[in-house]
């Protein structure tokens, strides 16, 4: 019994942080939107877009809007698309709009609509990362993009911007250019800030070393710099001679050692370096 308890003690736990993250982040998208972007009229894309130019059009309340958009959503997405949505993103469907309406008299935390819309999208990307590291999503227009994205041609990033776009330029026309453009500062800023929940501060560089003086360079960037380093084979395209290259991934802030490391050993050496937005597995981070 015990042995038991202790294989399922994780996945338990696993699914209680999961469906925490859901409640956390659909809470804090919520009360950005009542309190940030509803207030300064930013529809910046999404069911939560939608339900402020509605509101501002005919005076209807923004969750029941959200529940009237994205429940239907939810049950197309079951029909067209299966089983994929789970139990967790029908929570984060029900208790986003549920936390709007609850936080519907809250007063607005600004009145200028510029730091209504930063702070806004911070917020809303904040809470939607939270819940898409729960595994879950909160319905709504991105469920609507998959059912566009499986039926044609489009990817589904076009699809997304589609939407959002359509719904941004509503925006604009609803109220006027000026909340447009806000609207679009919004969404810039929240798909930012998802990125940074999902991936973090920590930003890495990954370098393709190719050099005569591999050994040399190898080593030190193992010694000096304290990183590992993989040895690849590659040919060159026009000799076709065999040429080995060097990975290394470091931390953004060892990038400049890197360079002057590699340079003071072959001046001459053929480096490329990328963005490596996420690195996972063991050896990176020091303990």
């Amino acid at each position: 019994m015990k042995k038991r308890y202790r294989e399922l003690k994780h996945p338990i736990l696993d699914k209680v942080i999961e469906y925490g993250s859901v409640l956390v982040g659909s809470g804090i998208v919520a009360i950005a939107f009542n309190v940030f972007l509803l207030p300064n009229r930013i529809a910046s894309g999404g069911v939560s877009g939608i339900s402020t130019i509605l509101d501002a059009v005919f005076n209807l309340e923004p969750a029941y809007v959200q529940w009237a958009f994205n429940i239907p959503l939810f049950i197309m997405g079951l029909i067209l698309l299966g089983m994929q949505f789970g139990a967790k993103t029908l929570v984060g469907t029900i208790f986003l709009p549920f936390v709007v309406f609850l936080t519907n008299e809250w007063d607005a935390w600004t009145n200028d609509a510029l730091l209504g819309a930063i702070c806004g999208g911070i917020g809303v990307g904040l809470g939607l990362g939270i819940v898409f590291r729960g595994k879950a999503s909160t319905g709504g227009t991105d469920l609507g993009a998959q059912v566009i994205h499986k039926y044609t041609n489009l990817s589904l990033g076009t699809c997304v911007v589609l939407i959002d776009g359509l719904i941004v330029l509503s925006a604009a026309i609803v109220f006027d250019i000026e909340r447009g453009l806000y609207a679009l500062i919004g969404l810039y800023v929240t798909s930012k800030t998802i990125d940074l929940v999902q991936v973090g501060f920590g930003r890495s560089k990954m370098a393709m070393i190719i050099t005569n003086d591999v050994l040399d360079v190898k080593q030190a960037i193992l010694t000096e710099i304290d990183r590992g380093v993989t040895r690849l084979s590659g040919h060159g395209g026009y000799t076709d001679d065999e040429r080995p290259i060097l990975m290394c991934v470091v931390d953004q802030t060892e990038f400049t050692k890197l360079k002057q490391v590699v340079k003071s050993i072959d001046p001459k050496a053929f480096v490329v370096v990328m963005d490596a937005s996420e690195v996972l597995g063991e050896g990176f981070k020091r303990p």
